[in-house]
């Protein structure tokens, strides 16, 4: 049992790896675009966003919108050039 705990540090680095081999790297939202009820710069409009743009290491990649929201976090795989 002692022995199993000294390995059990190595779980996170693992799960680190296998998400970037299988996912990506995350990517955080930089811009929107939306369609809003006649009020853009209220932040209290309700908004049906569009497209949404994530920047992170590999740079930054426009997708759509996902039932008219975006996410906080998406993960990408480099780009095949």
């Amino acid at each position: 049992m002692k022995l199993a705990a000294l390995f059990l540090w190595l779980a996170l680095p693992l799960a680190g790896y296998a998400t970037y081999h299988t996912k990506g790297l995350p990517h955080v939202p930089w811009s929107y675009t939306f369609r809003d009820n006649g009020d853009q710069y209220n932040p209290f409009a309700d908004r049906y966003y569009l497209t949404c743009t994530f920047v992170g290491w590999y740079g930054s990649f426009t997708i759509d919108a996902h039932a008219g929201r975006c996410g906080w976090l998406h993960f990408f795989k480099e780009p095949v050039q």
